[in-house]
């Protein structure tokens, strides 16, 4: 049944938080989560290998010094990076790890356009900015103060002042309410049957 493949994702309306930054560009998909850990299939449990890489030595032991791995910014869910973020293989696992960990937004130049996508059927909101206004919000990050993400508004707010995102309007809505891709089917499902129904009727046989 379909209904038992709904994600149930969490509507996403407000996110404040303070940012963390990983100053590198062209992060791929391999770097998020190590291709060891695409085993499974559940999207829960991959947070603690997020970047693992770059937090655990050859023999699983920690490095010291990763910003995910310090307070505050181990609770941070507002992630900013260098422009190419999530370039690379297709794995629907990297956001799956993001999401797990706790990161609900991503600022960055520039995205992936199959892991752009892929963020939204997970609940986690991508933002495409400029150059001058990542460097405006790492300086957050330093002072450990937060900014607030407002989907509805689809702007950034952080002191007094405000950037404005283009998002396109069908994501915007789905992550508003909550949708991914099967519970949008879902809706459809009257429509579904009786399109099926009239096929049968008139083409039985197919």
């Amino acid at each position: 049944m379909l209904e038992n493949l709904i994600i149930n994702m969490e509507k996403f309306t407000k996110i404040k938080s303070i940012p963390a930054y990983i100053p590198l560009m062209n992060i791929d998909t391999d770097k998020i989560i190590p291709k060891q850990f695409l085993k499974t299939i559940k999207r829960s449990g991959l947070g603690k290998s997020l970047f693992y890489e770059m937090r655990f030595d050859e023999k699983g032991n920690p490095i010291k010094g990763f910003i995910l791995d310090q307070e505050p910014f181990n609770n941070s869910k507002i992630l900013i990076s260098g422009k190419n973020f999530g370039c690379g293989s297709s794995r629907e696992h990297a956001p799956w790890a993001l999401l797990d960990f706790g990161i609900r937004v991503i600022i960055s130049e520039s995205f992936a356009d199959i892991f752009y996508n892929n963020c939204f059927k997970n609940g986690i909101l991508p933002i495409v900015a400029k150059d001058e206004i990542i460097n405006e919000l790492k300086d957050y990050c330093k002072r450990e103060e937060s900014i607030e993400v407002k989907l509805e508004e689809q702007e950034i707010v952080y002191g007094n002042k405000t950037f404005k995102f283009e998002l396109d309007s069908f994501k915007k809505k789905c992550l508003l309410n909550g949708l991914d891709d099967i519970a949008i089917s879902l809706k459809k499902t009257k429509h579904i049957e009786s399109f099926e129904n009239k096929m049968y009727q008139n083409k039985p046989w197919l």
